[in-house]
């Protein structure tokens, strides 16, 4: 399996790595994160290309039933800091996306997936055309590039990949200028449709420092538009080639790999490697979160009327698959917490936690939904959490 050849190229790897976290930093860092399809062993098994991998992608969705609500929708939130261990330790990126058109001909399926990829501690110096990205290490700071993935097959059997059908910078309008955030600054993410026959638009917009960017969707092959109108958890309003069943758009912190500072950079990595702070809990609790104030549709704003939670690899199924058991030094599955402020995070009980919701447990751990293309009892389903 898929799953099984990575963990042995992240065991390899473990004997270069420099235990406890974020290893010797480098002035550069590198690494191409895919997003994890979903997997049927002999019916639909994804390669990633040369350079890249996907894994573990713990989802936050929020929930709205409003008409037009997949379409347009902005998210508030503050981001992390650095403390004894740097945000980048986790995992090389956290993102916000969703299910997207995919024109191109030669792709299957006939949808994308979009990511707008945060990047800790890195100035993004190059968005590469794989979906990969090239940084300067720089503490505390924060850039993005923005793929969006695509399902290609090729051959009689048919042999799947999956490469990357866009991928662009967020500058500040400058070419080559990437948008530098900062540690704890307060960003507002912005999706939404332009004019006939451009693709979708994202503004980003650092409100601490008043400096913006946007990112438009237009492809080689056309436009790159959101796939749904609703933003609920319904049948058929899933990415059609995705492991989860959840809301068209969400927020994910990508987990299971290792820094793009270390060596080996943005490695896959599972629980139980000394590589792998993606699952160690006191790695979390070394710098201040992500806080997550707000998700609304629509120009009204409308806020979420809830919120659900989902994990492509089930959560603790996956720490029990490879620790034995929950709990101890990298072996625990990060989770969503509601703040006593009002805010989302993920990782860990940060001070001042309100709710867990089970931690770990939160994730359904078997694949009980449905899929509108592999058939029944292939997707990890959504579990609420709020209200």
């Amino acid at each position: 399996m898929i799953r099984l050849l990575f963990a042995a190229v992240g065991a390899l790897a473990a004997a270069v790595f420099m235990v406890g976290g974020a290893g010797a930093s480098s002035p550069t860092g590198s690494g191409c994160i895919g997003h994890r399809p979903a997997y049927i062993e002999d019916l639909f098994e994804v390669s990633y290309d040369a350079g890249c991998s996907g894994h573990d992608e713990p989802e936050l969705d929020p929930i709205s039933s409003l008409p037009g609500s997949a379409q347009n929708l902005t998210w508030r939130f503050i981001l992390p800091t650095d403390g004894s261990v740097p945000v980048s330790a986790v995992g090389p990126t956290f993102w916000f996306g969703g299910a997207v058109t995919d024109p191109n001909l030669k792709d299957i399926f006939g949808q994308g997936f979009l990511e707008v990829q945060f990047y800790p501690d890195g100035i993004t110096r190059n968005c590469t055309p794989n979906g990969g990205f090239v940084l300067d290490y720089a503490p505390n700071t924060y850039t993005v590039c923005v793929p969006v993935w695509s399902i290609r097959a090729t051959g009689q059997k048919p042999n799947y990949h999956e490469p990357a059908e866009f991928n662009a910078m967020l500058t500040t309008g400058a070419k080559h200028q990437p948008l530098v955030m900062h540690a704890g600054d307060t960003i507002r993410l912005h999706f939404h449709l332009g004019a006939p026959g451009e693709g979708w638009h994202i503004d980003v917009v650092d409100e601490t420092s008043g400096e913006s960017g946007t990112v438009v969707l237009n492809g080689a092959a056309g436009p790159i538009l959101p796939v749904y109108t609703t933003q609920t958890i319904s049948p058929g309003n899933q990415l059609n080639w995705g492991g989860v069943y959840d809301t068209p758009n969400s927020f994910v912190w990508e987990i299971g790999h290792t820094s793009p500072f270390t060596s080996p950079a943005s490695q896959f990595c599972v629980p139980g490697q000394t590589i792998c702070d993606s699952y160690n809990e006191s790695s979390w609790l070394g710098f201040s979160p992500l806080k997550i104030l707000s998700a609304t549709f629509t120009a009204s704003n409308t806020p979420a009327e809830g919120w659900a939670v989902v994990s492509d690899y089930g959560g603790n199924a996956e720490i029990e698959q490879y620790c034995g058991s929950v709990g101890g030094a990298f072996c625990v599955y990060p989770w969503f917490t509601l703040g006593t402020d009002g805010t989302l995070r993920y990782g860990a009980d940060y001070p001042g936690t309100a709710k867990d919701f089970g931690k770990g447990s939160q994730f359904a751990t078997t694949t009980d939904c449905d899929s509108a293309i592999f058939g029944p009892n292939q997707l990890y389903c959504a579990n609420k959490i709020l209200p």
